[in-house]
């Protein structure tokens, strides 16, 4: 029979050859020769013998576990590239195998990235060094826009974890565009951070809030506080970013550093105009009884899913969704008030146009900002298919609008009248 053996298991032939001659020498004794006289061998010897030839012959069969990967990892997971471009990007091998793998990439969509190779093969060594480090160059190609994952698994299966090992490719039309892109996403966010500023100035200049709605304020830093905890808890938070991991194993954090900064920024601008209301004149403008009651709806279920967090029956991830949901509601509803107070008063007086001429600008910056990545990625889809973003960006300009057409048409005279009796008097 022949033996062919690989790495340190060759080792085992010789005794096995050894413990093959003991069995062998042992089988030309006659049955009397194992109960009596000098050559006596006992039941105890041969069952000795016996099972070390049964544990050399396992050793032989099991897998060598000296030769394996260690680990396997991309030196980028994030890849931006133009179609018609290529772009090269290399998987890094800790460790080698003491048989031949092969690696195959898995993508998720083949019309939109292709590779060059498209499988790794890996071979085997005699000696492998479980230190050694490896590089291997794949080429990515963009064949159209668009998004793809791109995953890996072995063969043999299971010889390497490459669990956490996946690439997230973006092909695009043009760079330009996504420069511009880039650039819009800062203006908007500049005119979103700033919006706060004119509302506090004008209380400043008049030293009165009168005509600034209490309800729209309330649900602001309502909203503006779920936001925080959210963005605060998905960046600061390693428990949280786990949870997060846990369920989308391949996304990326989606709370980013100015992401915290605008929320944080907001509530505390959103607090210096409350503090204003208690110091300037404000008549008998109050929260309402309906705007307290939404607060404190909003207030019980925030209480009830952080006791469900700290009880261990939900996630704190959960609560962060929570409080991200109450922002969403509050974002569609926290406008109204101010609108209807305008209505009643017939003017505008108090409530700041620059404020929502700031705030319609990085609402329609957003939303064209939206649409050139759809072209640029060929992903309507998101343009469209987001309905809560896409849909509350188009809620905040429509009231944008209105805003402007009761300042600027339906008030205008009332408020150049209210204007011209301050002066007199």
């Amino acid at each position: 029979m022949l033996l062919v053996l690989e790495g340190r298991a060759s080792k085992h032939i010789f005794k096995l050859f050894y413990v093959s001659l003991k069995i062998k020498k042992m089988a030309h004794i006659r049955p009397a020769t194992f109960l009596s006289g000098p050559s006596r061998v006992s039941s105890h010897t041969l069952s000795y013998y016996f099972t070390r030839f049964i544990v050399s012959m396992l050793l032989l069969g099991l897998p060598n576990t000296y030769g394996q990967i260690e680990e396997m990892y991309l030196d980028s997971t994030e890849l931006n590239i133009l179609v018609d471009e290529s772009r090269l990007f290399r998987m890094v091998q800790i460790g080698e195998p003491n048989v031949t793998l092969q690696i195959a990439l898995q993508v998720q969509h083949p019309d939109i990235v292709q590779f060059v190779p498209s499988t790794l093969d890996i071979p085997g060594t005699a000696e492998p060094n479980d230190t050694v480090k490896i590089t291997h160059d794949i080429m990515a190609y963009g064949k159209s826009p668009g998004h793809s994952d791109v995953t890996f698994n072995s063969t043999p299966v299971g010889s390497v974890n490459l669990s956490s090992v996946f690439l997230r490719i973006t092909v695009m039309h043009s760079n330009t565009i996504n420069v511009i892109s880039y650039i819009m996403g800062w203006i908007y966010f500049a005119a979103w951070s700033v919006s706060f500023y004119p509302q506090i100035y004008i209380n400043f200049k008049r030293k009165s809030v009168v005509g600034l709605n209490f309800d729209f304020l309330a649900l602001n830093i309502m909203g503006f506080t779920m936001y925080s905890l959210f963005n605060c808890g998905l960046y600061f938070s390693k428990a949280i970013q786990s949870e997060y991991q846990s369920r989308h194993p391949r996304s990326m954090n989606p709370v980013q550093l100015n992401d915290v900064f605008f929320s944080l920024h907001a509530s505390f601008a959103t607090l210096i105009t409350i503090t204003q209301c208690f110091l300037y004149e404000r008549e008998d403008q109050r929260v309402s009884m309906t705007g307290r009651s939404i607060l404190g709806g909003f207030l019980a279920i925030v209480i009830v899913t952080a006791g469900l967090g700290a009880g261990g029956k939900i996630e704190w991830l959960d609560f962060l969704y929570g409080c991200s949901y109450i922002k969403l509601c509050i974002t569609l509803i926290k406008y109204m008030p101010q609108a209807y107070m305008n209505y009643k008063r017939k003017s505008t007086i108090g409530w700041s146009i620059g404020n929502i001429f700031l705030d319609f600008v990085g609402g329609s910056l957003s939303i064209l900002q939206m649409a050139l990545n759809a072209y640029n990625y060929n992903d309507w889809i998101s343009f469209f298919g987001d309905a809560t973003k896409f849909g509350l960006g188009l809620f905040s300009l429509v009231f944008d609008i209105f805003f402007m057409l009761q300042h600027y048409v339906f008030y205008r005279h009332a408020d150049e009248k209210k204007y011209d009796l301050n002066i007199k008097a």
